[in-house]
């Protein structure tokens, strides 16, 4: 037996498995379905996603779509839509994406209970998920059965080395993006082949190219042709899965299916390889927002980058970064060159013979470091630093930095080098000064 046939016994639901989604997933279709009817919606209530695909894997979230006609307005489909929601799942959560719908748990599964239009082409869509429903007829009507179980092996190997998911935290690889690539490529293994080639800009067109798009990996929308599938893709995550599929192929192991968890290293660990690479360490925590946590995995990412920006900017020059999502507080780890600069720096001027010198020298006559000096044909002054240390860099900078909108820099908490070895959460610093691949542990 392969170690493909292996590990898809694990993954692929049974049949008492299926029999039990099965019907909870028709009772929430008919309790729907009998709500409708008794207060007269005219809604037609869909399965869409991996469920109606059959690609599902042994824990399959419920995606049922609520089809209005094209005739009911926005306002009235997202309000009546929620009130659906709202009646049905109860305790469910309401979501705001481009428009509010329902999440919550039916019968111990994940459900999504999302408002659509009922459209007859993807040329004038009225919602961005207007077009889902369309993604589950190509697939219905192009994957072959037997590919079904590729896809499975795709995404739980996918899931495994930390690519799986269009959301702003994986910046990965979507379920339909799984499907189209098994149909692209027509298997797990040929689509790991097919990735090994693949680079920055790679374009793969199933049916009709559209226009021209930019992106890490590019792959037109068989039933849109102006949208890119892989557009949450990021080229870090592309490149990730391009590595994974290599070692893969040169040495299978179910560790791409099913990564260990990684052991944190001790303190005395942590330090001793800060003490190896002669680098420091510093913490930012901000209190966390009551945001939606999509929406707040796309903050946080941009103040990551923000503030990496700032600490590079003042030469504190950052070598890695890790952020982490907790019930209260959202965390970021740097890893630096240095945390304290000298207390001046050389400030390089203007040519001697051009205007400017003038205004230069009479800026710097009086310098408390020593007047201007001459250097390769340009003035020269020993000035001094804004900031000495990245703490106080970033208490002045980050309010202004472009961090998440809804991130407040006010209850902003730094942690130097000393503090965060003895409180950072030890499994965030592992990752940030031992990084390994999920197979790899």
């Amino acid at each position: 037996m392969s170690l493909e046939s292996e590990v898809l016994g694990k993954i692929k639901p049974t049949a008492d498995e299926i029999e039990k989604i099965d019907a909870a997933a028709n009772a929430l279709k008919k309790k729907v379905e009998d709500y409708v009817r008794e207060n007269d919606i005219d809604v037609e209530v869909r399965f869409v996603g991996s469920y109606a695909k059959g690609t599902y894997l042994s824990d399959p979230d419920i995606d049922l779509f609520l089809l209005f006609p094209e005739t009911v307005s926005l306002k009235d489909l997202e309000s009546v839509g929620l009130s659906i929601g709202e009646a049905v799942i109860k305790n469910g959560e309401r979501i705001y994406s481009e428009h509010p719908y329902t999440r919550g748990v039916y019968e111990g599964m994940d459900v999504d209970l999302v408002p659509s239009y009922s459209i007859k082409t993807t040329e004038k869509l009225r919602t961005a998920v207007d077009r889902t429903p369309f993604h589950t007829r190509y697939i219905l009507d192009n994957l072959k059965e037997e590919q079904m179980d590729e896809v499975r092996l795709l995404k739980k190997f996918m899931k495994g080395i930390g690519v799986y998911g269009a959301e702003p935290n994986t910046r990965g690889f979507s379920g339909y993006l799984c499907e189209l690539l098994i149909l692209y490529y027509g298997d797990f293994l040929k689509t790991l082949e097919g990735a090994v080639g693949w680079k920055e800009g790679t374009i793969i067109t199933i049916e009709k190219k559209g226009p021209p798009i930019l992106g890490p990996l590019i792959v037109y929308d068989p039933v849109d042709q102006k949208r890119n599938v892989a557009s949450a893709v990021h080229v870090d995550t592309m490149a990730l899965f391009i590595i994974a599929s290599k070692a893969y192929l040169s040495s299978p192991s179910e560790k791409f299916f099913f990564p260990q968890e990684r052991r944190p290293l001790s303190r005395d660990e942590l330090q001793m390889i800060s003490e190896r690479d002669g680098s420091r360490i510093i913490t930012v925590v901000f209190d966390r927002p009551n945001v939606v946590v999509e929406n707040l995995y796309s903050q946080l990412w941009k103040t990551r980058y923000a503030l990496t920006r700032k600490l590079n900017d003042f030469d504190y020059n950052v070598l890695r970064a890790v952020h982490e999502m907790y019930e209260k507080k959202l965390e970021i780890a740097f890893e630096l060159e240095r945390d304290v600069l000298s207390k001046t720096y050389k400030h390089s001027g203007p040519p001697v013979w051009v205007k400017a010198a003038d205004s230069f020298l009479s800026k710097w006559k009086n310098n408390v470091y020593g007047p201007p000096f001459i250097e390769d044909g340009c003035w020269n002054v020993i000035a001094e630093r804004m900031y000495f240390t990245a703490k106080e860099m970033l208490a002045d900078e980050a309010a202004v930095s472009g961090i998440g909108r809804e991130i407040d820099p006010r209850n902003m908490k730094i942690k130097d080098h000393e503090s965060s070895l003895n409180e950072t959460d030890p499994l965030l610093l592992t990752e940030l000064l031992d990084p390994k691949n999920s197979w790899e542990i």
